[in-house]
């Protein structure tokens, strides 16, 4: 039994969509989760982790608050002394892989998405690239949720001791269960996504004024910022959408809907397209790396240009000249298309390989009469 270190920005993404891998680590190691709110916290110590809170600004870069970070992550390293790190998203994976490098501590990295980071040039991007290098340049192995993110890092020559390439986290089948095709009624397109910018909101909002009409619904699901919540009761005040909402528990919204966009501009790897397609929904998806991995055009749904209002109206023009009959078939094979790729268990079979493999090293390499002389 060993004791493995979890680094994450956020209690609601661990559980929500590694759970079930923390389950599996439970079974055979103690786990101890460092993470910044408390969202989910009971629920994570329930399963049997540890908690310890680390306040993490995630928005930017802040040099005081990030040295702070830092130094939280070697005083944590440094009592807790584990056998293995994980972790995720930037800072943990930068700061936190800062301090198991130097500490001589094997962790594993994953890249959940890049968001605009690379986008970017001149002293941002040439900061941001130095520090993934350092950050990862120990990791034992660093998981990609797509491969287009991780050409970006061969490219610019970022690089672990090696690296494995997953689809996402998966989905868990059972949660999201394949639900029989409404038939009937009005034809519903349902955005799911945290209501901004960076999520194509206003293109989707363009396409509901532009494609209005009694027998369609544009409904909206997820937390909004507050600079577009005006908006949005504006336009709903017009009969244009319908907010449903920010809600936990998102699998019973999917089922009411005939079709499901995620309008992103980036994408580590969509959860809510891969949860839509399980569900047995055709999905309306940007044509970008995180989507179109999980996307068959014309048969599991339709792509369109991130960004680009006119070509999210041609998509869903094209799935309106559908029959019920069609519709419900691009539902079954989407959720065909998650059983076969896409279940979470192999993302889990995958990150446990590479868990036994370190733990397994490390016990070997304690156990040898050599390293016990030079310890003694």
């Amino acid at each position: 039994m060993g004791t493995i270190l979890v680094l994450t920005n956020s209690s609601g993404g661990l559980y929500d969509f590694r759970n079930e891998l923390l389950v599996r680590l439970l079974e055979q190691h103690r786990v101890v989760v460092s993470l910044p709110d408390t969202t989910k916290v009971k629920e994570l110590e329930e399963e049997g982790c540890e908690i310890i809170t680390t306040p993490i600004n995630r928005r930017g870069v802040n040099p005081k608050e990030d040295a702070g970070l830092l130094l939280a992550y070697r005083r944590l390293i440094r009592d807790i002394r584990p056998d293995l790190v994980i972790t995720y998203t930037i800072k943990p994976n930068v700061y936190g892989g800062f301090v198991c490098g130097f500490s001589r501590i094997p962790y594993i990295a994953t890249i959940t998405g890049l968001g605009g980071a690379f986008d970017r040039q001149g002293l941002f991007l040439k900061m941001i690239v130095m520090m993934y290098r350092m950050g990862l340049k120990k990791a034992e192995y660093v998981f990609f949720q797509n491969k287009e993110n991780k050409d970006i890092f061969a490219g610019y020559h970022i690089h672990g001791k090696r690296e494995r390439l997953v689809n996402g986290s998966g989905v868990n089948l059972g949660r999201h269960c394949f639900e029989e095709y409404p038939h009937g009624g009005k034809t519903i397109f349902l955005f799911v996504g945290r209501v901004m910018k960076e999520r194509g909101i206003l293109e989707y909002l363009e396409a509901a004024v532009r494609l209005h009409r009694e027998d369609v619904e544009f409904a909206i699901l997820g937390y909004c910022d507050e600079d577009y919540q005006e908006l949005l009761n504006e336009y709903e005040e017009k009969g244009i959408i319908s907010q449903w909402g920010f809600h936990t528990q998102v699998h019973p919204f999917l089922a009411k809907a005939d079709a499901i966009v995620v309008a992103s501009f980036h994408e580590g790897m969509s959860n809510a397209l891969i949860e839509a397609a399980a569900t047995g929904r055709p999905v309306i998806a940007s044509d970008i790396s995180g989507c179109r991995e999980a996307l068959e055009e014309g048969k599991t749904g339709y792509g369109f240009t991130p960004g680009d209002a006119d070509d999210l109206i041609r998509a869903m023009e094209k799935f309106l000249e559908l029959s019920g009959e069609e519709r419900a078939s691009m539902g079954k094979a989407a959720r065909e298309k998650m059983e076969r790729e896409f279940d979470r268990k192999i993302v889990i079979d995958a990150y446990m390989e590479a868990v036994n493999e370190i733990i397994q090293r490390s016990q070997t390499i304690l156990s040898t009469p050599l390293y016990s002389l030079l310890k003694f």
